[in-house]
């Protein structure tokens, strides 16, 4: 996700009281995980069901806690953000997880009833969004699947969702969850998967910059910590590495960057090279991560309207600039075709975007010194927001791969231009960010409808070549990370010597094994303008934009929803959502 302050070498120096309290705790945890194992799986929805009600309660200290860790205006219209990406998708997911438990419980596969379909490449999809009737009316418009991996039939899919919780028995441990510092819902939903879909009880160390996020955490996560499946510290470097490598430690997941990751798998030093030659990593377990990098905004040209170019252009804003810039999945680079007639009209309004977004401190460690490296390497970059935002327009005579390799994680947005217009141009694209770009987190496809019907078979065969672990289309991959049964993670087939944005995915409510990616899509025009065009869709402005106005207030009432579900709460949401 960024550079973290959780890398260390091998052979940490700890007083004797930290480790003798950390070993009290992994202990703990390994009696807890014991017991689990003896846990029914109807006991187990019943104490998910419990998490959602605690989480519930704390709802409201968690975003205050949050507002403080950014240094938040509380009365901002960002304030949503907190709201939307903290305990709504943290609710959100473990419902889901909820659910999906009751069903095994009940002898059912998590995905019966489900209509699977098909993608390109024998490809099997399970629906996941939306997830019910409510779903379909807040996010009417969108909708989402899990893309599994080829060869893997329907019969297979059905008969192994589940995960874990289809051998309950087969306990997975004591765990090492080594917390995100962005996103504040990251750290406990990468715990809900460590317990439900392997069976781990879990120590999670938070990032230092979350500090003041562990009170809420305890509380919110007790019925976890009472069952003696979870435990939380903090810390820097020098305590995940101890705990990284404790022997009664059986497996780690990171959210962080590639650079941490390899401190801890493959230590530090000139013996490093030597090291992953040999494939001999220090780590002397397995290790899953979700590490970030370089997102592509692939920009289809077709002919679009003059309130189509500055929508989009808020859209494209948006995916680099929410939580400041500072997201593992935030877009970095505009594909553009150099011969679209309304190339430079986007790009207009693409700086108007960029200067009208509301303001915000730079929160999240060296995101300073990572905008002037990137104004270093591109000097002919424009400095937008009073000099905030730099938006890096590529030129004939730069060379781009810098920016296609460097994850910046700052409010540091780049454009570069391709030939070619229609399928030419977008097989173009697709080749060169599967190539050229760092990772492969998350990519991002911008298409009117006329364009993308004209094209046809050609545009789902080019998503199908996309290798990526989330796409969106006419949406954000954002989006598939609040959608609690969409899947998180990095395309598959990393591995620990190259490891880019990752092993393994979180999230995936419904426990789907053999995942590949999600894909999700969305409508190209907001309602009412979306059924004008001939797009059936009802869904305003998203209130996840940055331009949003209303965005506080429907992010607080999505997370009322959430803690309790109920039709007579979707009036208010909308009327707020309409005051975007």
């Amino acid at each position: 996700m960024t550079i973290s302050d959780q890398a260390a070498s091998a052979t940490p120096a700890l007083s004797a009281s930290d480790k003798a309290r950390f070993d009290s705790d992994i202990a703990e945890l390994g009696a807890g995980a014991a017991r689990w194992s003896a846990t029914p799986l109807a006991a187990r929805a019943t104490l998910l069901r419990e998490v959602h009600a605690t989480l519930s309660q704390q709802a409201d200290a968690w975003v205050r806690a949050a507002v403080e860790v950014k240094g938040l205006d509380p009365a901002s219209s960002l304030v949503g953000e907190e709201w939307m990406s903290g305990p709504y998708a943290t609710l959100s997911g473990v419902a889901a997880l909820a659910e999906t438990v009751e069903a095994l419980a009940a002898g059912r596969s998590p995905i019966d009833g489900l209509k699977l379909g098909s993608a390109p490449g024998g490809r099997v999809t399970v629906p996941v969004l939306p997830r019910n009737s409510y779903e379909a009316l807040l996010l009417h418009g969108f909708r989402g699947e899990v893309w599994l991996a080829p060869g893997v039939t329907a019969t297979q899919a059905r008969g192994e969702a589940g995960l874990g919780e289809l051998a309950p028995s087969v306990s997975g441990g004591v765990g090492l969850v080594l917390g995100a510092g962005n996103i504040t819902s990251i750290p406990p939903l990468d715990v809900l998967y460590e317990v439900v879909a392997h069976n781990r009880a879990v120590l999670l160390k938070l990032n230092p910059i979350m500090q003041g996020m562990l009170p809420v955490y305890q509380a919110a996560l007790r019925p976890l910590v009472d069952a003696g499946m979870l435990r939380i510290v903090q810390g820097g470097g020098v305590e995940g590495s101890y705990l990284a490598h404790h022997p009664n430690i059986g497996h780690v997941h990171i959210t962080g960057s590639a650079a941490t990751h390899d401190v801890i798998v493959w230590g530090s030093g000139a013996e490093v090279a030597a090291r992953k030659q040999a494939a001999t990593p220090l780590l002397q377990k397995p290790i899953t991560s979700e590490l970030g990098g370089v997102s592509p905004i692939i920009l289809v040209p077709g002919t679009w309207t003059t309130r189509d170019l500055r929508y989009q252009a808020e859209h494209v804003a948006t995916q680099r600039l929410h939580n400041g810039g500072y997201n593992c999945i935030a877009g970095q680079i505009v594909v553009l075709s150099a011969d679209w007639p309304q190339k430079a009209a986007f790009l207009d309004e693409l700086r108007a975007a960029i200067e009208r977004t509301p303001g915000r401190r730079a929160w999240y460690p060296g995101s300073d010194s990572r905008v002037a490296d990137a104004a270093t390497a591109y000097p002919k970059a424009q400095r937008l927001a009073d000099g905030a935002r730099l938006l890096v327009d590529i030129q004939a005579d730069e060379d781009a791969s810098t920016l296609e390799t460097t994850e910046y994680f700052s409010p540091v947005l780049g454009v570069i231009e391709l030939p070619g217009t229609g399928q030419a141009f977008l097989n173009t694209a697709v080749a060169t960010v599967n190539a050229d770009f760092l990772g492969t987190l998350g990519a991002n496809v911008l298409i009117d409808p006329a364009e993308r019907k004209r094209l046809g078979t050609g545009f789902d065969e080019a998503i199908a070549d996309l290798k990526y672990g989330s796409i969106a289309i006419n949406s954000w991959t954002g989006v598939g990370f609040l959608s609690a049964a969409a899947s998180w993670g990095a395309f598959p087939g990393h591995t620990l010597e190259n490891v880019q944005s990752g092993i393994g995915v979180v999230h995936n409510a419904l426990l789907l094994d053999h995942v590949e990616r999600s894909v999700i899509t969305g409508p190209f025009r907001p309602f009412p303008r979306s059924v004008l065009h001939g797009e059936f869709a009802l869904f305003p402005k998203p209130p996840w934009f940055v331009t949003a106005r209303s965005a506080a207030r429907t992010g607080e009432l999505l997370t009322r929803f959430a803690q309790k579900p109920s039709w007579l709460k979707m009036p208010g949401i909308f009327v707020s959502a309409f005051r975007a």
